[in-house]
């Protein structure tokens, strides 16, 4: 690193700038309107730069630049991830730009959603379309992980292919096939873009899973912000009482070591409304303010975290400023219209805190068709969704498909159950619910949730009568 640090050295305070540019991808054109300065005068100094480097070509200019450029790890510092221009097999060239439209696409929204580092496109693409080299490309761009995929397309089908891999060492972490047929091309390219981004970056979707089971392998006095992130949001997606109480220790041991962490902010703020509208403390006012002050500093940090407005969302529904959050909640759809978990929790939030349960419903199920990985959070945000808008059958079957750790997916299940005229079956949830979690009663699940829609407040306390759920 120091040989290059004193290698750019050399280059004059203009050469520098050209330098730096053509490693992010841009043009002679570009380069010289950014400058004020002629193409012809880019070449010129573009040749400069070449002797004084040693480097021929503006492949290896990239590497040059961007491993001068990138600092050494700090020890907290997030993993960062690049992801190749796709590879198109196809000879016909309206394919070519296809591929390289979808991969500038996919990089612009893993950037949004995945909560770590993406590497610029132009930087990216500055590397040409070549397959990756992953020892010098994973150093010289600093990545943790790199993403590279290959299109093969004719008249009729695509096939697209992505591969998630360890830049150090190339070793194959994930990949995945899509196959769809070819219609209108830019219906496709979003079509495709939203599959692969939610695969890679939901909550449960790939490099979560990778990063989880690496750091199972650590020491855990070699723990990082991120790892305490990405077990702190393993445990609270199991809404149990333990899992809330661990992840609210891990999740504040993130930001003990960076403060900045946005993601873990609103984790956190996740964290605390779930203690609340669950009753898991004694303290429910306090719950209430630490989520308060958990998702403003993540808005802070990130007002276009769609994850944060949807708890912004649901948080003033509770203390009863229902025009804010529906404003929230549009800006979460603004947002994050394309990340499945997102629309989960939108869903949720639009059947029983502000809106309307059966405008719930397409969202939640557009959530599924964008995430095959559903987490099993998803299926009870579906089953309360579906139980306030009367579908009662159809409630227990997604309710099941969740986890019954949590009194709020026993609750809906006695309730739905009841709301179907199946008594018995109702009460076998209900003396779950007393046994397990006997703080818990549905006038404290509506306070905390909260169930401020009153169409579905309603719909939850008449069936509550039908079995004399507390």
């Amino acid at each position: 690193m120091d040989r290059v640090v004193t290698t750019l050295e050399a280059l004059s305070e203009r050469e520098r700038a050209v330098a730096e540019k053509f490693a992010a991808g841009m043009t002679y054109r570009e380069i010289g309107e950014a400058l004020f300065i002629a193409p012809s005068t880019v070449r010129t100094h573009l040749a400069a730069i070449y002797e004084k480097l040693g480097v021929r070509s503006k492949v290896a200019l990239a590497r040059h630049i961007n491993g001068a450029a990138q600092p050494a790890p700090e020890p907290d510092a997030l993993p960062v991830l690049a992801l190749f221009p796709i590879e198109c097999i196809s000879a016909d060239e309206r394919w070519h730009r296809f591929a390289n439209g979808l991969s500038s696409d996919i990089t612009v929204d893993l950037a949004r959603y995945a909560g770590i580092p993406v590497i610029a496109f132009h930087t990216m693409k500055s590397l040409d379309s070549k397959r990756p080299d992953f020892a010098a490309d994973g150093k010289a761009l600093g990545a943790a992980y790199i993403v590279s995929g290959q299109l093969r397309a004719d008249d009729r089908r695509l096939r697209l292919t992505i591969e998630l891999a360890d830049a150090r060492t190339g070793v194959s972490l994930w990949s995945e096939r899509f196959d769809r047929p070819v219609e209108d091309l830019f219906a496709l390219q979003d079509s495709l873009t939203e599959s692969v981004i939610n695969v890679l970056a939901g909550c449960f979707g790939a490099i979560a899973t990778v990063g989880r089971n690496a750091i199972r392998r650590k020491l855990p006095s070699n723990l990082r912000a991120y790892d305490y992130l990405l077990l702190g949001v393993e445990q609270h997606n199991t809404f149990s009482r333990a899992g809330n109480k661990e992840a609210i220790r891990l999740l504040s041991r993130a930001l003990e070591l960076e403060p900045t962490l946005a993601r873990a902010w609103t984790e956190l703020a996740y964290a605390y409304s779930i203690e609340a509208c669950n009753g898991f403390g004694a303290d429910h006012l306090g719950a209430i303010e630490r989520w308060r002050m958990a998702v403003e500093n993540a808005l802070r940090l990130d007002p276009a975290d769609s994850g944060a407005q949807m708890c912004l969302a649901d948080l003033m529904g509770c203390i009863g400023d229902f025009e804010a959050a529906q404003r929230a909640q549009q800006r979460a759809f603004d947002c994050g219209s394309n990340h499945a978990d997102t629309l989960a929790l939108l869903a949720g939030s639009k059947a029983l805190v502000a809106g309307d349960p059966v405008e719930a419903i397409p969202l939640i199920e557009r959530a599924m068709r964008l995430n095959p990985l559903a987490p099993h959070w998803y299926f009870g945000m579906q089953g309360r969704i579906l139980f306030a808008a009367g579908r009662h059958r159809e409630a227990v079957a997604a309710l099941r498909r969740s986890t019954t750790d949590s009194p709020n997916v026993l609750m809906f299940l006695a309730l739905a159950h009841a709301a179907a005229g199946e008594g018995a079956e109702a009460a076998g949830y209900i003396a779950r619910l007393d046994a397990e979690f006997p703080d818990f009663s549905v006038e404290g699940f509506i306070a905390g949730y909260p169930v401020t829609n009153p169409d579905a407040a309603r719909a939850i306390r008449e069936a509550a009568k039908l079995v004399q759920i507390r």
